[in-house]
């Protein structure tokens, strides 16, 4: 099992928040330290989305709480393979030995939706920022869980509905075979049939570990589905638009509608190749001067040279908001009753440069403007990573799923 581990004190040190405190025994320190779990995908088809770039937008929310309330704040990471088994595992040890209050990121649906569980049962905080599935707050909703960034049903509102609307009416999906890819083509193909369109066929690839997409992409041409839907993401969304250019499928007239496009996947496809593509995002690095700021003070510390992408602004954003309810509620507290956490967060309106103001609801959504982007042509882009350009805003009520409709037993009718 690969695991990578790093203990980091917000504060710049370990010797240095010690020393801050002399006459404090370790124990009281550890009762008053507030720990966060990174756990992701960090070496597997998600790393670029996520990464090192993650880690460093976690510390640097880490570090601005430390600076303006005084917080002990420790981060540890692991790589959970996109293994629900594997993360299950590290959590259960992060909660139970290591004392770790809350977990972040969590990539995989199907890992974010284990480790949710556990997190109800020890009575932890789970946030959920990389993760697709509306199923965290619909049927698989708790008091212990929020789910930042994205989600399935607004992805196939935004993608889904704006293909259709431009005459794509009949539907072939590429589907990653685990809980994101099924809840992403279930959550278009609702719209694809409510917009009065068609699914024609589906084919469910092995996850992790396909690479060869040729065959599956042979499947949807033979279709004649006028929309080829990849409900994946990560290395499997370049390598299927990749491998779909060889086969020149859009010269033949099909669309390629990527459900789930991060800008790291434009960055590694080149705009040569992924020209014209249109994707839906809640944070897009240039949309304005706080994203413009954030991202350099992300990229400042990361190490790497890749664009930030909205699971990367998301772990900053929710690590930030978390730490402003520990700070109202006190560390110990906080440590105590995830739940109050939970409750404290959903309580207090959310401000930071990621995405503005925003809302978390009564279910777990945290709620914030959605984007509809088309990929820049090579001769419209102007500086470096300038990608997107932006065709259609959704307000935050309009952008996911209403409160009524998730089913998530949270909610009282």
């Amino acid at each position: 099992m690969t695991l990578e581990r790093r203990s980091i004190l917000a504060a710049g040190g370990g010797a240095a928040a010690l020393g801050a405190l002399p006459w404090r025994s370790a124990h009281a320190q550890a009762a008053s330290t507030i720990k966060i779990g990174l756990l992701s995908d960090m070496s597997g088809p998600y790393r670029d989305l996520n990464g090192p770039n993650s880690i460093s937008a976690t510390r640097l929310a880490m570090q601005e709480m430390t600076a303006a309330r005084g917080l002990n704040v420790e981060l540890v990471v692991a790589d959970h393979q996109n293994r629900p088994d594997v993360g299950v595992n590290i959590t259960r040890q992060w909660f139970d030995r290591d004392g770790v209050d809350m977990v972040l990121n969590l990539a995989a649906s199907s890992v974010a939706l284990a480790v949710s569980e556990l997190a109800r049962e020890r009575n932890k905080v789970a946030i959920a920022t990389s993760t697709a599935t509306s199923d965290l707050t619909g049927r698989a909703c708790n008091a212990n869980t929020i789910h930042w960034v994205y989600d399935t049903f607004m992805l196939a509102r935004s993608t889904g509905a704006a293909m259709v609307r431009a005459g794509g009416d009949t539907w072939f999906f590429i589907t990653a075979d685990y809980a994101f890819g099924h809840a992403l083509e279930r959550d278009t193909a609702a719209f694809v049939r409510a917009a009065g369109g068609r699914v024609v066929g589906q084919v469910r690839t092995p996850f992790p570990g396909t690479t060869d997409f040729s065959s599956f992409i042979l499947q949807a041409q033979a279709s004649r589905a006028k929309v080829i839907g990849l409900a994946n993401a990560g290395t499997d969304t370049t390598n299927c638009i990749k491998q779909a250019a060889e086969f020149g499928i859009t010269r033949r007239g099909i669309k390629l509608a990527s459900m789930l496009m991060f800008i790291t996947d434009v960055h590694a496809l080149g705009l040569e190749t992924a020209q014209g593509l249109v994707c839906s995002a809640t944070y897009y690095w240039d949309m304005n001067d706080q994203t413009r700021s954030l991202a350099r003070r992300v990229l400042a510390n990361s190490g790497v040279d890749t664009p930030v992408t909205m699971a990367q602004a998301g772990d900053y954003s929710a690590t930030l908001h978390y730490l402003k309810a520990v700070a109202e509620l006190g560390a110990a507290p906080a440590k105590a009753n995830g739940r109050a956490v939970v409750e404290r967060m959903k309580a207090m309106p959310t401000q930071d440069d990621a995405f503005g103001a925003g809302t978390i609801r009564a279910d777990g959504r945290k709620l914030h403007p959605a984007y509809l982007f088309e990929v820049k042509t090579p001769a419209e882009s102007r500086h470096k990573h300038d990608y997107y350009k932006l065709l259609q805003t959704s307000t935050a009520d309009d952008a996911f799923r209403s409160l009524a409709d998730g089913g998530c037993s949270l909610v009282r009718s």
